[in-house]
């Protein structure tokens, strides 16, 4: 068969996450609630356990015209991934739905899913939104995130975090995550204060940290922005894949090791890294991150060649680029343009974007499988 032109994406998908009892299905509820009345709206939830319990309180909390399904006895990002697959490909042939809300186990690690998310076919049918992590303050400590993995990078990965059950939580519980979330890199696009999951339904669409547009403004820096141009940055698609040996290597040489301070979050293939360079010293650390790559620098002096050190980072970008939807390397020669930075930003007052269109044309062997086409209802032979 002949496979459609640029199919337009069915859903847009907003991930909800959040640790046990934090309140994820009463805020799901809470924005289902919400629904333009002409918007075609559905909830996934996945349990742990055999039995669902969430899934069922959605579906008797009045939301008829919400299509809500379920996928219990394991976790979908790890054992349970074939059968996110198959819900989702049902549930989006089946309902086509504007907005899904895919409400995962309280034990799932947030990467995993996105990762899946990723897969071709699934990436052609649905739009990412914004991702929300749901916390409840009484439940956050120092100890809990030295702990708990799945806990810390449920938060880290998330574009907003809900400050949940604020009613029966004590300031001291409420400030100690709140300074917490506001010293996290990359910045999230919005803390919330909620109660019993009372939450705006805008703060789904709210425009993701790192979308690209005419101008960017710097990523937060708090008490070290600069007045003068002396701060650049660089965000990346999150397709692309960043030979972090090479970007190591930059900082033994002038410009990079000039610089006052340098992070970023590279993707190096099937994993995520945070770097530092301070006073000398680069570092690593894995992170969860997945929304795109990004760089930013901090200069002693305005007269820095910032060609140069942008440049730099481009050379970095591995020869082989990420299969799409996967994590594994493509080869040199497989079809399938590099994909150029989304765009850059300088300091304020000094905004010179850099923008660059997506890819066109590139729609790898592997982009739709074998079975019933999205919008076609044809059998790929």
């Amino acid at each position: 068969m002949t496979l459609p032109d640029d199919p337009t994406p069915v859903a847009t998908l907003n991930l909800i996450t959040g640790f046990l009892g934090a309140g994820k299905t009463t805020t799901v509820l809470h924005l289902l609630r919400q629904r333009p009345a002409h918007e075609r709206w559905a909830v996934l939830v996945n349990e742990f356990g055999e039995v669902g319990i969430d899934g069922a309180v959605i579906a008797s909390a009045g939301t008829d015209a919400v299509p809500v399904r379920e996928v219990a006895g394991g976790c979908i990002c790890c054992t349970g991934a074939m059968s996110l697959r198959v819900a989702l490909t049902r549930l989006l042939r089946d309902i086509r739905p504007d907005r899904l809300l895919l409400e995962p186990t309280g034990l799932g690690h947030p990467a995993g899913i996105i990762d899946t998310l990723r897969d071709p076919w699934l990436a052609r049918a649905v739009t990412p939104g914004n991702s929300l992590c749901v916390v409840d303050p009484g439940g956050f400590s120092a100890d809990r995130l030295s702990r708990s993995a799945i806990y810390r990078d449920q938060i880290s990965l998330a574009d907003v975090v809900i400050i949940n059950k604020t009613d029966v939580s004590t300031p001291e519980q409420i400030q100690a995550l709140d300074d917490h979330l506001k010293g996290l890199y990359p910045p999230k696009r919005a803390i919330i204060h909620a109660r019993r999951g009372e939450v705006d339904a805008a703060m789904l669409d709210l425009p993701a940290v790192g979308a690209p547009g005419p101008i960017l403004r710097p990523l937060d820096r708090g008490a070290q922005a600069p007045a003068a141009d002396t701060a650049r940055g660089w965000h990346f698609d999150h397709g692309q894949c960043f030979d972090l040996s090479r970007v190591q290597a930059l900082f033994t040489a002038s410009p990079w090791r000039d610089l006052l301070r340098a992070k970023g979050v590279l993707r190096t293939g099937r994993e995520w890294q945070r770097f530092d360079w301070a006073e000398g010293r680069f570092s690593t650390e894995p992170m969860v991150w997945r929304r795109d790559s990004r760089v930013e620098c901090i200069a002693p002096r305005a007269a820095m060649d910032w060609a140069a050190i942008e440049a730099g980072f481009r050379g970095a970008i591995a020869v082989a680029s990420p299969r799409p939807g996967t994590g594994e390397i493509r080869p040199p020669g497989l079809p399938g343009p590099p994909i150029p930075p989304v765009s850059g930003y300088a300091a304020p007052g000094h905004e010179r974007p850099r923008t660059a269109p997506p890819p066109t044309g590139h729609r790898p062997a592997d982009a739709v499988p074998a079975g019933v086409g999205l919008r076609t209802g044809a059998k790929r032979r």
